[in-house]
């Protein structure tokens, strides 16, 4: 005899329709089992709502100024990207506004098991737009960077798509661009702006120890431009850091454990780096089975084979097309599915949801059954949690979870 959620995904089925009308009352926040239970039984290409998220930590008044404790985090703009700890089984998430209402150096972990966001770095004092805010005094110039007090960024950037996981050392990656007169500012703290440490602003944080760090590299080294991309690649134990624009056209090679810099010079002998790779405000995942990098900006896709170390452009739509997904940092999200092998991205103001196949260099857009995605509910943040199998859309009311495939049956573990 089928269950009662059984059934209801069985009526839903019959809708066609991206985010169907059919919905199930979603299970409320603090039935733990009952969710456990829905995430186990969900079928693939169905969604549920699960409730909505609590939200936890040690508030101050900075975060309670702010509505923190209430709202718990939202989309900030160009910092929408969430990065999935496999030791924690759990998606981090950090980065400041643009502007308004603050700028905050807060640092927040998504429980989808828990259904709640932990606040794990209460923010410092929120900052100006390019100096240190209404009250600087919780910032210091301590051995050639601006740091606060507690040991967090004085100076808060967007992530756009420059924050990774490294799962050897078990800390968050933040490359940290912003534009600031840091000269002035070192000035204002009573420092020597000769003693300023000229290399990347690559700050980084333990999610146990829940403390904010800075990795310190000699040269040679990359600049911090904004609008690029960080990655971890397993197979190098180092990340990506990719920026196309006229800040900086290369793609860089960090590995932490050497504390080394390495310019990879793609396409150097073809000279076409500007063409292949993807421009700026690009979003992408590393594939570790087929050792690629993809990338997705605006309607066109590149890979990077980390072998080659080369990209090369395999898809483009035209700009205006609706008939494909755009990729854009402070809009879509795009992630790696281990199950299939797939990636899978989301336009979050739509919430479309896109699967795209790396070996056949097609996108398909998704059509899943079961609960729909409700419209309101304030910003939408999302990640893919490995852990449990689903794509992941968590509003301010509603936590949105989503299986695209069951299992890698066959050969669809690798896309076919």
């Amino acid at each position: 005899m089928k269950s009662a959620f059984t059934f209801a995904l069985l009526v839903c089925a019959v809708v066609v329709a991206p985010f169907p009308v059919c919905a199930r009352t979603p299970v409320a926040t603090q039935d733990q089992n009952a969710r456990d239970r829905l995430l186990r039984e969900l079928p693939e290409n169905h969604a549920v709502i699960l409730g909505s998220p609590l939200v936890e930590g040690e508030f101050n008044a900075t975060a309670r100024r702010f509505q923190l404790h209430r709202r718990g985090p939202s989309p900030r703009d160009f910092s929408i990207k969430m990065v999935w700890a496999p030791d924690r089984k759990r998606a981090l998430f950090l980065g400041a506004n643009h502007g308004s209402p603050h700028r905050l150096n807060d640092v927040w972990e998504f429980d989808l098991e828990a259904l709640t966001w932990h606040l794990l770095y209460a923010p410092d004092n929120s900052r100006s737009y390019g100096g240190l805010g209404e009250d600087p005094s919780d910032v210091e110039f301590k051995d050639g960077i601006l740091v606060t007090r507690r040991g967090g960024p004085a100076i808060i950037g967007h992530t756009w798509w420059g924050i990774a996981y490294d799962p050897v050392r078990a800390l968050l990656l933040f490359m940290n661009p912003w534009e600031a007169d840091e000269d002035r500012i070192v000035r204002q703290l009573d420092g020597d702006p000769a003693l300023r440490y000229k290399g990347p602003a690559l700050w980084t944080f333990d999610a146990t120890k829940r403390q904010w760090g800075f990795d310190k590299t000699p040269r040679p080294w990359p600049r911090t431009p904004y609008a690029s991309a960080l990655e971890y690649v397993p197979s190098l134990q180092g990340f990506l850091w990719h920026s196309n624009h006229w800040m900086q056209q290369s793609t860089w090679l960090y590995k932490p454990l050497d504390a080394q810099w390495k310019n990879l010079n793609p396409n150097a002998e073809s000279g076409d780096f500007r063409r292949q790779a993807p421009a700026q405000e690009q979003v992408a995942y590393v594939d570790p089975i087929r050792d690629l990098m993809v990338a997705h900006s605006k309607r066109s896709t590149h890979h990077f084979d980390v072998k080659s170390a080369q990209w090369k452009r395999v898809f483009r739509a035209p700009d205006d097309s609706d008939l494909y997904p755009t990729g854009h940092d402070a809009r879509t999200v795009f992630y790696f599915d281990p199950v299939s092998g797939h990636g899978l991205l989301c336009e979050l103001g739509s919430a479309r949801l896109w699967a795209y196949d790396p070996d056949s260099f097609t996108w398909r857009k998704l059509e899943p059954q079961g609960d729909g995605l409700p419209k309101k509910g304030g910003g939408r943040l999302a990640y893919l949690d490995v852990a449990r199998n689903v794509f992941v859309i968590v509003q301010r009311d509603a936590v949105w979870a989503y299986r695209y495939r069951a299992s890698a049956a066959g050969d669809r573990g690798r896309g076919k």
